[in-house]
């Protein structure tokens, strides 16, 4: 069976998609998938199983790079197109079988909507592929363990909860003792600390002030691909983070995942996985300031995640 499989250009939107794919790949063992994507994003696929071809679409103007696409793919008669971007392109080329996204906003969460459109609810959850070199480069760049990873950058300033506020939570949950005389957060007394951000000298200076707080962190800050991030996330602990790629990628590799919400909702894009959760700044969703979510909030949906039974399907084999 061959798929192709049209799917967005931020790697958030990327990762909560990889559900359907993982759901094609065990519905159809041995199905050929090509799946395209933005640049950005590409390295979430990058370690896919069955995938036959990976293509990189690069935005180009008055959107010529749906004619670049169109062009590598209508050769080829499709079992099925699954076009997540809602455009014309799955009915411009042959296929069996077209599923096609809607365009715009709607209430509820992304996931759902994904899983609606091949009839899955409750939808799949995201997942994350990586190879054993990717694991191998976690494991020593993380030796050992616990650690608490943070991520305190995103794709937008609005959606940076405070630089200080990461730090004296950080300096909360690492501390002996725990957080406060019988609190669960001492499960993360003594961790270390890794920090996460993408490429590029604005990621670098939104995570720059949690840097120089954590002299001895490891900094990963734009110095690995995709798949090595899904690698070292896996070996986190705690993940604690903006809303953001990376906040997305972490709950799909079943790391305990805190998201940060303020100017976007967590009823459209919290973090989606089993031991994921979003904690949410006062007052309405897209309008309360990232200075209206409290560390106290943080630090209490924190112990209690991280004082939750680990369910049964994301404990160690």
């Amino acid at each position: 069976m061959r798929i192709l499989f049209v799917t967005a250009t931020r790697i958030g939107d990327a990762v909560l998609s990889t559900g359907l794919l993982d759901h094609l790949l065990r519905a159809h063992p041995g199905a050929r998938i090509t799946v395209a994507c933005g640049p950005a994003a590409a390295g979430v696929f990058a370690r896919m199983p069955g995938l036959e071809r990976l293509i990189v679409v690069a935005k180009k103007r008055f959107e010529l790079h749906w004619l670049d696409l169109w062009w590598q793919v209508a050769r080829t008669r499709w079992d099925l197109v699954v076009d997540l971007r809602a455009s014309a392109l799955a009915w411009m080329v042959p296929a069996r079988k077209r599923l096609t996204g809607k365009g715009g906003r709607r209430p509820g969460h992304r996931l759902t909507h994904l899983g609606a459109l091949m009839g899955l609810a409750p939808p799949p959850l995201p997942v994350a592929w990586t190879a054993a070199a990717d694991e191998a480069r976690a494991l020593a760049l993380l030796p050992g363990g616990p650690w608490l990873v943070l991520g305190p950058t995103a794709n937008w300033s609005e959606k940076v909860w405070p630089a200080e506020r990461f730090i004296r939570v950080a300096r909360a949950l690492v501390a002996p003792g725990g957080t406060r005389a019988g609190a669960p957060g001492g499960a993360l007394a003594g961790a270390r600390i890794a920090i996460l951000g993408g490429p590029g000298a604005v990621e670098r200076a939104m995570a720059a002030p949690v840097l120089d707080a954590f002299p001895d962190a490891v900094d990963l800050v734009g110095n690995l691909a995709l798949p090595e991030v899904a690698a070292v996330l896996r070996r986190a602990a705690l993940f604690l983070g903006n809303d953001s790629g990376l906040m997305h990628l972490a709950a799909a590799t079943g790391a305990p995942t805190i998201g940060l919400f303020g100017r976007s909702s967590a009823a459209e894009y919290g973090p989606c996985g089993q031991r994921a959760v979003a904690v949410e700044a006062d007052g309405p969703p897209f309008e309360a300031p990232m200075t209206a979510l409290p560390e106290s909030r943080v630090l209490a949906a924190a112990e209690r995640l991280l004082a939750a039974p680990v369910p049964a399907s994301t404990e160690p084999a």
